[in-house]
């Protein structure tokens, strides 16, 4: 049976930012998906411990007062969802996010800010792996084609339901159907093992991340540097 059949585990976070490095964790869901459908679910609600942005109000809806009245310290939420994941990948079960790095190196973040076991710490000093990222393989397997590539329309494009974007569970389950949906249509992703895509998805993403370099350089920015890294970026030099 293949990768996408069996079972995925969908996951995704809302934030105060849109720098995974300083940004803070306001949800998190994690949903048991196998064959579409839906075996499980966790989602928590974080006090994040500084004032939610209106912007990141308005996109996903948690207000401060929500936040501080419902809401779990911060520590105590990276450290639940940091558990729960790496539980998955000591067992070899996919973790599915859309944008993996920018949802892994802001959890990482986190754990560093409150001075938690890494992710590597947790599985024994070993990356989190495998990590499916429906945004990194649709880039590649589709390359030219027009058009945005947020969740939202990358779901349009493959006949993916999405409930309500910006919902962390809406986005973790609707990020999981989108990596069975864009390996049903590309052969070639469904036929690579777990750890083969993970692999692959490694030097996709470098491959972009230098041509968008390459890109911004020639329109004037000499100085642009896209990071490379995926499905984690490196962290900050101190603890924010």
């Amino acid at each position: 049976m293949a990768w996408y059949q069996e079972l995925l585990i969908g996951f995704d976070l809302e934030t105060t930012g849109t720098d995974p490095r300083e940004a803070r964790i306001v949800t998190g869901a994690v949903i048991e998906v196998r064959d579409g459908q839906v075996l499980g679910h966790r989602e928590w609600l974080a006090d994040p411990g500084v004032e939610i942005p209106a912007d990141a109000v308005a996109v996903h809806g948690i207000s401060n007062e929500r936040a501080a009245a419902e809401g779990a310290p911060g520590d105590r939420v990276a450290d639940a969802i940091a558990d729960v994941l790496t539980a998955y990948w000591r067992t070899g079960v996919p973790v599915v996010a859309y944008n993996a790095a920018f949802d892994l190196t802001l959890l990482s973040a986190e754990l560093r800010r409150h001075g938690l076991p890494s992710l590597s710490d947790r599985l024994g000093g070993v990356d989190p792996a495998p990590v499916v990222d429906p945004y990194t393989i649709d880039r590649s397997v589709d390359r030219y084609r027009r058009g945005k590539r947020n969740l939202e329309a990358v779901c349009a494009e493959y006949g993916v339901a999405l409930e309500s974007a910006h919902d962390a569970s809406a986005d973790a389950l609707a990020a999981a159907r989108l990596a069975c949906a864009i390996a049903v249509r590309h052969p070639k992703v469904a036929s690579l093992g777990p750890a083969e895509l993970h692999r692959r998805q490694i030097d996709w993403y470098a491959e972009w991340a230098a041509d968008f370099q390459g890109f911004l350089r020639r329109k004037g920015d000499a100085d642009a540097v896209v990071d490379a890294a995926w499905p984690m970026r490196e962290p900050a030099t101190r603890p924010a």
